[in-house]
């Protein structure tokens, strides 16, 4: 893909995110699911790292190299015509100027990334640490051109017992990845709970990216909660998988 088509493709998603509300991203994982998805509407896509893991036999939480997965979401941004960002889990080792280097190079427009260090035992980083490497991301998209949509990740929910009880910390985490240049926020593992949502929506002044099931869950009920962005993690190939499984159970010996 040529440098001016993935510019053009990165000012698209940007103003999607402008346009919608919320942004809804399906989450696809080979060209086939990034065609259904693009064939029935939607505007912009994302590239998950746990369905896309699955469906080439490898584990989640870089389970895969950064090249082995550009070399995967290479067919899948080319064979579509809209923006399509990539879950880049939390950088595969990889320093800011390479991880957007390498992501701009397949044409993706916009990424994914988390505060779980996969790469160092699946520490938690702190919160300037996460912060800086969102802020060496901005600044190496600044740099190349392309005007990257880095979505900053936090999974502090996930690894608390009670989340409530983390809301404080989540909010700053989520703050200062505001502050470091982060174009939305993803706290994951909120959302069905529709007080936490809430607050971290109140608590940041950019949109609010949320996990949803295409099937359990309600486009509305986001949309009044005032969900910026949706995005379904693995939930759409779950989805998937159970009705493949529903189609192929009368069939089965």
């Amino acid at each position: 893909m040529d440098f001016r088509t993935t510019v053009e493709r990165a000012q698209r998603l940007k103003q999607l995110h402008a346009e919608y509300k919320p942004l809804v991203l399906p989450t696809v994982w080979d060209v086939w699911s990034a065609r259904t998805a693009a064939d029935a509407g939607f505007p912009a896509l994302t590239v998950g790292s746990h369905p896309l893991a699955d469906s080439r036999g490898a584990d989640d939480h870089e389970g895969q190299t950064f090249e082995e997965v550009l070399a995967a979401v290479r067919p899948i941004i080319a064979a579509v015509d809209v923006p399509v960002s990539v879950d880049l889990e939390a950088g595969y080792g990889q320093k800011p100027a390479d991880l957007i280097a390498g992501l701009v190079e397949v044409g993706g427009v916009g990424l994914n990334v988390e505060d779980t260090d996969h790469s160092d035992g699946g520490r938690v980083r702190d919160t300037q640490e996460h912060a800086n490497y969102v802020a060496g991301l901005r600044a190496a998209a600044d740099d190349a051109g392309v005007p990257v949509w880095v979505n900053g990740r936090t999974d502090l929910f996930l690894h608390a017992e009670d989340a409530s009880g983390v809301l404080d910390e989540a909010i700053e985490r989520l703050r200062a990845l505001e502050r470091a240049g982060a174009d939305s926020v993803y706290p994951v593992g909120i959302q069905d709970d529709d007080d936490l949502l809430k607050a971290v929506i109140g608590a940041v002044g950019i949109p609010v990216n949320s996990t949803a099931h295409p099937v359990k869950h309600d486009l509305e009920r986001f949309r009044r909660l005032g969900v910026g962005r949706i995005t379904y993690g693995p939930l759409l190939q779950f989805a998937m998988t159970d009705a493949m499984k529903d189609a192929l159970g009368p069939w089965a010996p």
